[in-house]
């Protein structure tokens, strides 16, 4: 299988050419190559493309012409959340389902908001990836029944939950770019990779201290660093 490859093109004339063609966004080949065999395992499914990154997937996925794209959290450059308003800038119409091994509970909502029409966590049973891009496809929402009842709460109550974390008070953006400082990378390296400016991310440093409480810029990569840790291990 070919890394940020094209497949099946959407003219081709073969039985693939009644399918339903998904695009996969993953920066992890082995993961990528394992999701592509559990969708072609399916005799209406077939991949149609596979991208590791947001600026391959914005030039390869209209090419692609695919009913649905999976797309992952965390990308190689801009991430999952960006690709997501992006694309559905893009793209209005394409359905979109998001498969991540970050907790759906921070990022269920998000990706919502940003275009997705579901969530579905990497470890979930086979038939449970399979049930949620089905659901998706036919023009539902694919979300676990916790963050259904969580959805629900918020509603009726407002948007107002007293038990909410510091964390969910982020912006997709301070929340990429805390994400980042926990992964090592300096102020400079995440400025080049988000096409920011150092400045910028300088003042995002900022924001994520006053949000998260904290009184120094070696307590937010502290507790950047163990917060990537907990999800790792999560």
């Amino acid at each position: 299988m070919k890394t940020n490859s094209l497949r099946h093109p959407a003219g081709a004339t073969d039985t693939l050419s009644t399918a339903r063609r998904i695009f996969l966004v993953d920066d992890h080949p082995v993961t990528r190559q394992g999701i592509a065999m559990l969708i072609d395992q399916e005799p209406d499914f077939v991949v149609c493309g596979e991208a590791d990154s947001a600026p391959l997937a914005i030039a390869m996925i209209p090419k692609a012409a695919p009913h649905l794209a999976i797309i992952d959290i965390t990308l190689k450059s801009t991430g999952g959340i960006e690709l997501l308003k992006d694309l559905k800038m893009l793209m209005p119409t394409l359905p979109m389902l998001v498969m991540s091994m970050h907790d759906e509970s921070l990022y269920a909502e998000r990706a919502l908001r940003a275009g997705a029409r579901g969530y579905v966590m990497k470890h979930e049973p086979n038939e449970l990836v399979i049930a949620a891009i089905r659901r998706v496809l036919a023009g539902e929402l694919a979300l676990s029944p916790r963050i259904k009842e969580r959805m629900l709460n918020h509603l009726a109550t407002g948007g107002r939950n007293s038990t909410s974390s510091p964390m969910e008070l982020l912006s997709d953006r301070e929340l990429e770019v805390f994400q980042l400082i926990g992964n090592g990378f300096a102020n400079r390296e995440i400025a080049e990779r988000l096409n920011l400016s150092v400045r910028t991310i300088d003042s995002y440093r900022e924001q994520l201290k006053s949000k998260l409480h904290l009184d120094s810029s070696r307590a937010l990569v502290h507790h950047a660093t163990q917060w990537i840790k907990s999800e790792t291990v999560g």
